[in-house]
């Protein structure tokens, strides 16, 4: 055993361990599999560290821009995702977005008895994964170079499917190839906001089961989609997920109206997880976006307390932005509203309700039950307080109180 072996088995234990701590890795197999499969000989380019950094991914390939078009996803995702997906001896398991380690995962989890499909867009991608596959012991598993939109219905029941690129929709193939009871795990993009989703087909739609807050590398293809980006001008932009070409037109001059501001009274500390918050938002609020300003403007008409990430609203004539600012002890912040326009009192207040009304029923519980029903699944058929139209589907979301 070379000195470089012993390193990596050290630094993968290590990415266990802390995995295991921190609450990602809860399962006997999982754990299994990735001490097992030395993912480092995936990425050889990279160094061991950061081949096993547990909470970084590491690109393998970029655009002419210099933005990631495939990478090894995190360990700490790549267990995230396993959990979620509760695979078992025996099932027959479809990968979508490949690189190699993660599949080896699921041929450890599916043991000798179970089949394993991993498939990629990118040739380059599927190319680096059958090489990592097959010096690894791995080569029963299929790798395949396709649109993942069609599904693989050669191989197909599944009795789960792991995605590994962040989708905006659901091609119906994925629910159509997947067992009653069959699981999927996706990235999914629901107004601005990606979250790696467990989804259990219930018939002909399916119902969430988990769902954590990640980043992955965009879909390509059939199915890819992209944000409209609105510039509202003094650097600021803001992007739209949903939906019809928003028109700019009511908004052109916005930023000029006199500004006003509500502060909310709901407080929060530095770590708390706000991932309910920002999907309550996405889902409750009209016209949700994501705003944006120009790191080297140096405007002073907004204020955000993220120049690259704030959450938003546009309705009509009227826009409203998110921001915090810190409480009088340092320990914790507030959330406020700023907002323009010709009502931008009342919108500015509407929004701040909607914080208000997070922070007393739904903050520190588990979010809203979504559920995805095909495109053309008439209303009353779906239930919850927001039903949110894509190409392919029809995605319901629910809230509770915690």
């Amino acid at each position: 055993m070379t000195v470089d072996s012993d390193r990596a088995t050290e630094l993968r234990d290590k990415v266990v361990d802390q995995l295991k701590e921190d609450g990602t890795i809860v399962s006997p197999g999982v754990e299994a599999a990735m001490r097992k499969v030395p993912r480092h000989l995936a990425v050889p380019d990279a160094s061991l560290d950061e081949a096993y950094s547990t909470y970084d991914a590491v690109v393998t390939k970029r655009s002419e821009t210099g933005s990631s078009m495939s990478s090894v996803s995190a360990p700490q995702v790549q267990a995230m995702q396993l959990e979620q997906a509760d695979i078992r001896p025996g099932d027959n398991v479809v990968e979508y977005g490949t690189n190699g380690p993660n599949a080896a995962y699921i041929a450890e989890l599916v043991g000798g008895t179970g089949q394993v499909t991993t498939v990629d867009i990118d040739a380059d991608a599927a190319a680096r994964a059958t090489r990592f596959l097959a010096d690894t012991g791995y080569s029963g598993v299929r790798v395949l170079t396709a649109d993942a939109s069609g599904g693989v219905p050669e191989y197909a029941p599944f009795d789960a499917t792991v995605v590994t690129v962040g989708a905006w929709d659901i091609p119906p193939a994925w629910r159509e190839q997947l067992t009653e009871g069959g699981r999927l795990v996706v990235p999914l993009r629901i107004r601005n906001l990606t979250r790696t989703y467990g989804f259990v087909r219930q018939g002909d739609h399916l119902v969430s089961s988990s769902a954590h807050v990640c980043g992955f590398v965009p879909m390509q293809g059939e199915d890819a989609h992209d944000e409209q980006l609105l510039p509202l001008g003094e650097g600021v932009s803001l992007r739209f997920d949903d939906g019809p070409t928003v028109d700019p037109s009511p908004l052109g001059g916005v930023l000029r109206t006199p500004r006003a501001e509500t502060w909310t009274g709901v407080t929060v500390g530095r770590t708390e997880n706000i991932g309910t918050l920002q999907m309550y938002l996405a889902t409750m609020a009209p016209g949700f976006c994501i705003m944006s300003v120009d790191p080297d403007s140096n405007t002073a008409v907004v204020e955000p307390s993220n120049k690259g990430f704030s959450m938003a609203a546009v309705h009509g004539s009227n826009f409203a932005y998110v921001l915090v600012r810190r409480t009088p002890d340092d320990k914790n912040v507030e959330y406020g509203v700023h907002a323009f326009g010709p009502d931008g009192v009342s919108f500015a207040d509407e929004i701040a309700d909607l914080i208000r009304a997070w922070g007393k029923e739904h903050r520190g519980g588990p979010g809203p039950r979504v559920a995805i029903y095909p495109a053309g699944t008439p209303d009353d058929r779906i239930p919850g307080d927001r039903v949110i139209v894509k190409k392919h589907s029809r995605i319901s979301v629910s809230w509770s109180a915690a």
